[in-house]
């Protein structure tokens, strides 16, 4: 027997005794009964022995059959390891991997986790654009972007990070000065700092009254408009104003007292989402596939993105 068919001969063999029947072999294997039979056949005329005691019924294995059963695994489990060593070596975490991101999130959330991607996978060499506009993944020739908003259904594969809440937000020194707002109403007697985005919307301000309803204030009267998300939460540390953000931009200055939550439980904090995106998922190239997965992990692991709506009340004013 040649070596073109002693390894289908050993692997019938093997496949029949583990599922007890030449047809369950066949149906695992994808070949015909006659085939595996065939084959089984065939080996034991080259061993000279009998593996194999048949009935209509049973199948059972002779005594040559488990001595040389033992040996076929371990000769199959030989083969196993030599396949995924190559495959090792042909899926070895290298390369370029070229990430989009909005400038404050990627400077708040992501750098901080690069360091430790780099360490775990020391060959990838990972590129980083931040930009707050909505990039064309495939025709830029990015891998992955980080977004957030109320992110449309699309060809692009989205994993969840976190939901994003917004919350207003002012300084004591601030309050302390100006007053604290009881209701929506009041806000329009204080100095207020939006947000306008780059294709020049501004960021609503909804509130929620006892019916349930939504109403959007206008702002359009604020006394400092900014563009970037992180500027709005250093404006009001700086005492400039009251301002929405989302609450991960705010959590670590709530927590040391240099930011006061306003109107909470009036105040809608929105139903918007922080996503990863890449194109694809089908052969998605090792290197991808690692910096996906160790970043969703490093996220869902901070709790600044994870901070529940009811532990903002002991930051209120």
């Amino acid at each position: 027997m040649d070596l073109s068919q002693r390894v289908p001969s050993v692997l019938s063999f093997v496949t029949t005794v583990e599922t007890g029947s030449f047809a369950a072999a066949a149906r695992q294997l994808g070949i015909s009964n006659a085939a595996v039979s065939k084959n089984v056949a065939g080996l034991e005329q080259a061993l000279g022995v009998r593996l194999l005691n048949r009935t209509t019924r049973t199948l059972s294995l002779t005594e040559e059959g488990a001595a040389f059963l033992r040996q076929a695994r371990i000769a199959l489990d030989a083969l196993d390891a030599a396949v995924d060593a190559i495959a090792t070596q042909r899926l070895e975490i290298s390369g370029p991997v070229r990430i989009s991101s909005s400038a404050a999130f990627g400077r708040d959330h992501l750098l901080p986790a690069l360091p430790g991607l780099l360490t775990r996978y020391p060959q990838l060499a990972v590129e980083v654009d931040f930009d707050d506009r909505v990039v064309d993944l495939v025709g830029g020739g990015y891998d992955l972007a980080i977004r957030g908003g109320h992110i449309a259904d699309s060809a692009l594969v989205a994993r969840p990070i976190c939901h994003l809440r917004m919350v207003l937000v002012a300084s004591p020194t601030y309050l302390a000065q100006a007053g604290i707002p009881r209701s929506p109403a009041e806000l329009t007697q204080h100095r207020l700092i939006t947000r306008r985005f780059l294709g020049g919307k501004v960021s609503p301000w909804n509130f929620r009254d006892a019916d349930g309803q939504i109403t959007t204030l206008d702002v359009s009267r604020s006394c400092l408009t900014l563009s970037a998300p992180e500027a709005l939460t250093d404006a009001a540390r700086q005492h400039a104003g009251i301002t929405q953000v989302g609450v991960h931009h705010a959590w670590p200055y709530l927590e040391r007292g240099e930011l006061k939550v306003l109107l909470l439980g009036q105040h809608d904090p929105g139903a918007y989402e922080l996503v990863l995106q890449y194109p694809h998922r089908a052969l998605m190239a090792p290197r991808v596939k690692a910096c996906i997965d160790y970043l969703l992990a490093q996220f869902a692991a901070t709790p600044a993105l994870h901070v529940p709506l009811a532990a903002l009340a002991a930051h209120t004013a």
